[in-house]
């Protein structure tokens, strides 16, 4: 059998978004949300995307799963509980970098382990599975021994499993807890796209060089180290290579940059471009998002930027 789907794991929450003063926008954003918002405008359209995550019944749940329909993107076997409602967090702004404010201790993403069967059925039949450090972090020890386990499962069937650290400090217990989360998922993992200033602070990397190479005897095949507006470090097939950054001038906001990326090199691997030219399609991409406000680019953007062609 042949599988196409794509899957990505986690928490979908509330965005508000301004632009300094007394407005507010409000959007739906996460990180690997963000990240299958770009995969799924750029791999194809036989390809059907699913978020796998929980989802609450209150009017803003609706919203989120309306939201997710009417831009292409189901919701699998993804339970829906009875009394729960999504996480919100707010974007604040100096200049282009930014910083969040976050309410989500009672997010109803936190049960989506909660239905083992659910979950292993929203992971049935997929090509690609992707998620991440913070899709770990939100959920308790037990719920998190059942993801790994869905995510085994999956990759045992046939799936690609891609994963991004994207440690954040304020979600863990401990820095112990959680190297040994983000360890046992590399363990699982074909793909690996971390931050480097992430595994510089979880695991004292010296490096990305030292990050690549750590992950590399860990046992994952691919790896991309995003290092923000520097080169990244490709590891793949015994081979390293820094592919440099696209430069941006006058970068406007840099939310959902770096999940960008990850779902742009994604997807230019799913339509067979070869790792290193995967890189430079993501960097184009990452280049463009910073240069609209807000996590989710439109599609038309993101389309753009990935279907320039490298320089020769």
């Amino acid at each position: 059998m042949s599988y196409k789907g794509i899957a990505a794991i986690g928490e979908c929450m509330l965005e508000l978004s301004g632009s300094g003063g007394a407005d507010w926008r409000m959007g739906f954003a996460g990180d690997t949300l963000n990240t299958l918002w770009a995969l799924n405008a750029l791999a194809g359209k036989d390809r059907p995307a699913s978020y796998v995550s929980a989802f609450g019944d209150d009017p803003f749940s609706r919203d989120q799963i309306a939201f997710f329909e009417k831009n292409g993107i189901g919701i699998a076997a993804s339970p829906l509980i009875a009394g729960a409602r999504p996480g919100l967090y707010a974007i604040t702004l100096a200049g282009a970098e930014r910083s969040f404010t976050y309410w989500r201790s009672d997010s109803a993403a936190r049960q989506l382990a909660s239905d083992p069967a659910a979950l292993m059925k929203s992971l049935e039949n997929q090509s690609l599975v992707y998620f991440s450090g913070i899709t770990l972090a939100i959920l308790e020890p037990a719920a998190r021994k059942v993801l790994m386990q869905a995510i085994a499962t999956a990759r045992a069937g046939g799936a690609t499993i891609a994963f991004d650290a994207n440690y954040r400090p304020r979600l863990w217990a401990s820095v112990e807890e959680a190297r040994a989360a983000v360890n046992e998922a590399l363990a699982l993992s074909d793909i690996a796209l971390p931050t480097f200033p992430d595994e510089e602070m979880l695991f004292g990397d010296a490096s990305p060089q030292a990050t690549a190479r750590r992950l590399a005897a860990a046992g994952v095949a691919e790896i991309v180290v995003k290092n923000g507006e520097h080169a990244a470090m490709l590891c793949c097939g015994g081979k390293e290579e820094p592919i440099p950054a696209e430069t941006v001038a006058t970068p406007v906001d840099t939310t959902g940059a770096g999940d960008s990326f990850n779902g742009s090199y994604l997807a230019a691997r799913l339509v067979g471009r070869k790792p290193d030219e995967a890189v430079r399609s993501a960097h184009r991409v990452a280049a463009a998002v910073v240069q609209v406000r807000g996590a989710l680019a439109p599609y038309e953007v993101l389309r753009a930027a990935f279907a320039i062609p490298p320089a020769a």
